[in-house]
């Protein structure tokens, strides 16, 4: 609860007050987050002296929204959509989604700290708006949260399966199904921490795929999840003996044909799709895939390898 002092619009008062942009105050206040005097505000209304102004859930949603030049380096990213609710980010490879050991900062979660809106904290301060993540070096499409109501209803899409996430793949190996589905636990890798693997006693995993295109050693593939577990794509292609080229977690030591000519990991988030949780309609996303992928297949294609 906060009394005025000063006279002024209320969306002008509340940008000033809490140290946020305007747009992220119109927000607040046409979600009926913020009262006047025990009434819904509107954000052109002239302020008063005396006039008290209370913020429903304001100390969380405000953490998420710090002066840009105090979140560490600036972090670009490619919205692809965006409204009141919601935003659809196209990542790059190699940026993290969240802080984590050894990336402290410079981050997704940084980057939409610096567009100066709110964001739902239902995952934590540390991952402001982060609905579901990708790998570092998987590109491609996300979509990230503005209100708690958003969160929980895009969270539940993820749950039941209405939230769709499809990727491009190539992978070493000639894959002879055209179709398949890849139903394996996962879990930690008891012999090396750092990694996941198929084990007894792991989570349920399901991956699905469409051979897509075909050469002499390594096949690009259409990839759906049916669930979302820590490097879920990468493990279960590894299992099947048909590891995702340039990745140096899960890949084996013979798979080194094309290493050289890959400078990254050939793993990209391309579609996506979720019903809208304002008004229910279905929304489809997609991205191309990024120049480095684009040339790699075409140096697999000429050299026919």
């Amino acid at each position: 609860m906060n009394l005025v002092t000063t006279p002024s619009r209320l969306d002008l008062w509340l940008a000033s007050s809490r140290s946020i942009t305007r747009h992220a105050a119109q927000v607040l206040i046409e979600s009926g987050r913020v009262s006047v005097n025990g009434r819904s505000g509107r954000a052109g209304h002239r302020m008063r002296d005396a006039d008290v102004v209370e913020v429903d859930g304001a100390p969380d949603a405000l953490e998420a929204t710090p002066d840009p030049g105090g979140v560490g380096p600036l972090v670009h990213l490619s919205v692809v959509f965006e409204d009141d609710w919601l935003a659809v980010i196209d990542k790059p490879a190699g940026l993290v989604v969240h802080p984590a050991p050894g990336h402290a900062d410079g981050t997704l979660a940084d980057g939409l700290r610096q567009r100066g809106t709110t964001w739902s904290l239902l995952g934590g301060a540390e991952r402001p708006g982060i609905v579901h993540r990708l790998d570092r070096d998987t590109s491609g499409l996300l979509v990230v949260a503005k209100t708690e109501a958003a969160h929980r209803a895009l969270a539940a899409q993820l749950a039941d399966r209405s939230l769709g996430r499809r990727y491009w793949a190539m992978v070493h190996g000639r894959v002879a199904e055209d179709t398949a589905r890849i139903e394996a636990p996962i879990g930690r890798d008891p012999r090396e921490r750092k990694r996941m693997a198929v084990v007894d006693n792991g989570r349920d995993a399901v991956t699905e795929f469409v051979v897509l295109e075909r050469f002499a050693a390594h096949t690009t593939l259409d990839v759906g999840l049916w669930t979302g577990r820590t490097h879920q794509i990468r493990v279960h292609l590894a299992h099947i003996g048909k590891p995702v080229v340039g990745d140096p977690l899960y890949g084996r030591r013979g798979d080194r044909l094309i290493e050289p000519a890959a400078p990254r990991l050939a793993l990209h988030a391309n579609r996506l799709r979720f019903l809208h949780p304002v008004d229910g309609k279905p929304r489809q996303f997609e991205s191309s895939l990024p120049q480095e992928l684009v040339d790699l297949l075409r140096r697999v294609r000429e050299a026919k390898l």
